[in-house]
C-alpha cells in the first residue's frame, strides 16, 4: 500500500468515535468527519435513522448531511467523510457500505464487540466505485489488511 490515502485524527476525535460506538451498542452509530486536508478535527454525531434495523445499518438523512456541512463551515473546515460502527463485526466495509458510499470521502469504521470499541480502520471508495481501498489512519495501515469484502449484509 505504498500510495495509500490517509487521514489523521485528533486524539479527542478518535476518543469521541469510540465512545459513540460504545454508547449506541448493539446498534450502529454514525457521524460526520470535519477537518481540512487529511486532518480530521471534529466528529459530528448524527442520528441513525434507518428503518432497516439500526443493529446492522445506518442512514444519514439529507437534512443531517446539510447540518454536518453547515457545522463544518462554521468550524472553518469541510466535510471529509463519515464514520460508523460495526457491532460484533470487523471494522471492514460491507456490501451495504459500498452500495451507499460517495467518492472523495473517508469512511472510518470502528468495530464494537460486546460493547467495547476495538479496531478502527479507514477506507476510500475507488475511482470506479467498484470497491473500497484501504487507507492509513494516523500514519498506520489498517489493522485488518484483508481486502474489503462483505462482512455482514
Amino acid at each position: 500500500m505504498p500510495n495509500a490515502r490517509r487521514v489523521k485524527l485528533a486524539p479527542e476525535v478518535e476518543a469521541a468515535i469510540r465512545k459513540h460506538g460504545e454508547e449506541t451498542y448493539p446498534h450502529e452509530c454514525c457521524g460526520a468527519l470535519v477537518g481540512a486536508g487529511d486532518r480530521i478535527d471534529a466528529a459530528v454525531a448524527l442520528p441513525n435513522t434507518t428503518e432497516e434495523g439500526p443493529r446492522r445499518r445506518f442512514l444519514v438523512r439529507p437534512s443531517d448531511y446539510r447540518l454536518a456541512e453547515q457545522q463544518a463551515s462554521e468550524q472553518g473546515g469541510e466535510l471529509l467523510g463519515f464514520y460508523h460502527s460495526h457491532p460484533d463485526h470487523p471494522a471492514r466495509p460491507s456490501q451495504f457500505d459500498l452500495d451507499h458510499a460517495w467518492p472523495t470521502f473517508a469512511y472510518i469504521i470502528v468495530a464494537v464487540a460486546a460493547g467495547a470499541a476495538g479496531d478502527m480502520t479507514v477506507w476510500f471508495l475507488t475511482e470506479d466505485r467498484s470497491s473500497f481501498e484501504e487507507g492509513e489512519l494516523n500514519g498506520d495501515k489498517n489493522i485488518d489488511s484483508n481486502t474489503a469484502t462483505t462482512v455482514h449484509g
